[in-house]
């Protein structure tokens, strides 16, 4: 007979309000029972005391970039710019590093609340664009990254063929090309699920995948059934040169061309007009919106607001990992739509709680996970609410304080797939994370 776990916890998001005493029981990784008013913890329970909430889905990653961060805050420039020190780091991995690497940034992510990553994945081929003996060498350094640090991972492998519009790879985007989409097809299609791993899609974005090609990697994406993403309007000059080439907006090239749909999520969708606005919630697109990269490569601030008001549901991701904090992804997302219109209260705390949870998950195709209900994944994690930064307001402002005030550093526990990935604000597999990610970043500059 399976073995259940109770975890009593101190206060839980059951959906829409923080609901005191709350006995979780996990049998074979889900949640089997959720039962309400239990002031005490049940003889045997695990105790988790804080305010306990689904696990956080990071709907758009890029493991890499975590080298980047304190490196490109020197001096100033552009997306463009900071392009080329990105391409400098990319050169440098092997699969080995990558995991190390890798293995270190979801381990951050785990003590953060992450539960799930969605990896967008591009550094596919040796320098120079060979193939390593095992085509998808670099994308089995993610999985099994992830395995180790705990988490879940839908590893959005990308089609990326091209410089521009009409312009062959250049000598750093040689590794990330296939050549053509079919080829990419090929190789990706030998990329298996196994448990805790989604394999989904990805297009880069319009100018890294000619036009006649886009439908291959949808067509791929719907005969799976899998996720597709691609970075849909992040800069201005993406779209004046999607313009000059075809005559449209990047949103308007993606739908002729099979794109869009429930289950593709356009990442940023910064600098879009009313059209693609409408087109994107008419097809139901996603939009995961990124506010730590957006703000720190100065991107711009997308229309969130009138995105999801159209149709588009709404996920957050940590993109470049200038942090690696999804309630501060989910702050941001309301505190940015704030600056813009001068106005309070775009989203409740509730719905921003599900952006980061629920909603990330189902973008990922993890649509059993990311909530606490019977049936669910039992992936959760516990926010202290007795820190500096989280003391003072009552229990019933949980989801508030949450948002608003918390941070990743107020994550106490971890639970995924019932098992227990950080105890104590500790990843159990990782202890030293911070010196495993300083190790795996230093050896990228010998």
């Amino acid at each position: 007979m399976p073995l259940t776990t109770t975890y009593w916890l101190e206060h839980a998001w059951l959906g829409s309000y923080a609901e005191p005493g709350v006995a979780l029981d996990v049998t074979d990784g889900r949640i089997a029972a959720v039962r309400t008013g239990v002031d005490a913890p049940p003889p045997g329970a695990t105790v988790l005391r804080g305010f306990t909430v689904p696990g956080l889905a990071n709907a758009h990653s890029h493991a890499f970039h975590r080298a980047l961060r304190g490196t490109v805050q020197v001096g100033s420039g552009t997306f463009w710019t900071w392009r080329e020190v990105m391409y400098a780091v990319a050169q440098r991995l092997t699969p080995d590093s990558y995991f190390a690497l890798a293995r270190a940034v979801y381990a951050e992510m785990a003590l953060a609340g992450i539960t799930a990553v969605g990896e967008f994945h591009y550094l596919h081929h040796a320098p120079g664009g060979t193939p390593y003996d095992d085509p998808n060498a670099m994308g089995e350094a993610l999985i099994a990254a992830a395995r180790e640090a705990g988490v879940r991972i839908t590893l959005l492998d990308t089609a990326y063929l091209s410089a521009g519009f009409g312009a062959a790879p250049d000598h750093h985007q040689l590794r990330f090309s296939d050549g053509t989409a079919e080829k990419w097809a090929e190789r990706v299609s030998d990329l298996k699920e196994r448990d805790g791993v989604r394999v989904g899609a990805a297009i880069h974005s319009v100018r890294a995948v000619p036009a006649d090609q886009l439908s291959t990697v949808a067509r791929w994406a719907e005969e799976r059934r899998a996720p597709l993403h691609v970075h849909l309007s992040e800069q201005t000059a993406e779209n004046e040169a999607c313009h000059a080439a075809h005559g449209v907006t990047p949103t308007r090239l993606l739908a002729d061309h099979g794109v869009l749909g429930p289950r593709t999520t356009g990442v940023h969708n910064t600098h879009m007009t009313e059209a693609d606005i409408a087109l994107v919630g008419s097809t139901s697109t996603g939009t995961c919106m990124c506010p730590t990269t957006e703000r720190d490569l100065a991107d711009g601030i997308g229309p969130a607001v009138a995105l999801q008001k159209a149709g588009s549901p709404l996920s957050l991701g940590s993109d470049s990992h200038a942090v690696i904090d999804l309630l501060e992804e989910a702050r941001a997302m309301e505190l940015n739509e704030r600056l813009r219109t001068h106005i309070r209260g775009h989203w409740t705390a509730a719905a921003l709680l599900r952006a980061a949870s629920a909603d990330g998950h189902a973008a990922l195709g993890w649509n059993d996970a990311g909530t606490l209900e019977p049936g669910a994944l039992a992936d959760f994690t516990t926010i202290a609410l007795d820190t500096v930064r989280t003391a003072g307001p009552v229990p019933r402002l949980a989801p508030e304080t949450a948002v608003f005030a918390a941070s990743a550093a107020d994550v106490r526990h971890v639970v995924i797939g019932g098992r227990t990935v950080v105890r104590d604000g500790a990843h159990v597999s990782v202890p030293d994370t911070a010196g495993a990610l300083a190790a795996a970043i230093a050896a990228l500059r010998d």
